[in-house]
């Protein structure tokens, strides 16, 4: 049972029913998810040869940073973190290359010493894609209004996040982006139609 003593309050209001089993549970494994991102900022950033992705890491940690704390004011008190979520806003362009080129196979290493920036980047949008589904998962299932909206807000953040380190691998060849052929593409796209409102519902 989730309970907290009775005289447990936060501006007049009780603590003790303002979450649901499914939100606490939840926020827990997104709550130490977060911290285990974190402290992968903190082991991976003296490993980066990179200056660009160590520029990325040291910012999104900044803001992965903040987005936890406020998390977990929101979980522990159920009432509004000292501020709203922030916006993240990368810092590059959004060019894409497309296309493939033959690599080497990808395989997992052997030794630390084979840990370079495009391992290390690709660990970096594992967390972020990973947090984007858990945090979606949790706020489907919060009942508190404020834990909910600070988790939905976060959702675009992680998203664009992974966005940001998958241009930076994009540029250097790691994330590389297939596309169809011209007339496949055409023929996807023009698969759909716009939408007319059914008869027999209201305008």
């Amino acid at each position: 049972m989730f309970t907290q003593p009775s005289d447990s309050q936060d501006n007049g209001q009780t603590m003790s029913m303002n979450h649901g089993a499914h939100e606490i549970l939840d926020v827990h494994e997104v709550l130490s998810a977060s911290i285990g991102a974190l402290n992968q900022c903190v082991l991976m950033r003296d490993q980066i040869q990179d200056p660009e992705l160590l520029a990325i890491v040291d910012r999104q940690y900044a803001f992965m940073l903040d987005e936890y704390n406020i998390t977990m004011e929101a979980y522990k008190t159920g009432h509004d973190p000292k501020h709203p979520t922030k916006t993240y806003n990368m810092q590059m362009s959004n060019d894409v290359k497309y296309g493939l080129t033959p690599s080497e196979p990808k395989k997992p290493i052997q030794s630390a010493n084979e840990v370079n920036d495009a391992i290390l980047s690709g660990a970096l949008l594992t967390m972020h894609k990973t947090a984007a589904v858990g945090k979606t998962q949790a706020a489907l299932e919060s009942t508190n209004p404020v834990v909910r909206r600070v988790l939905q807000d976060s959702v675009p953040n992680c998203v664009e996040m992974a966005y940001e380190v998958s241009l930076y691998q994009n540029k250097r060849g790691i994330y590389q982006v297939p596309q169809f052929a011209q007339n496949d593409m055409n023929t996807m796209l023009n698969m759909y139609g716009q939408a007319e409102k059914a008869k027999n519902m209201p305008n």
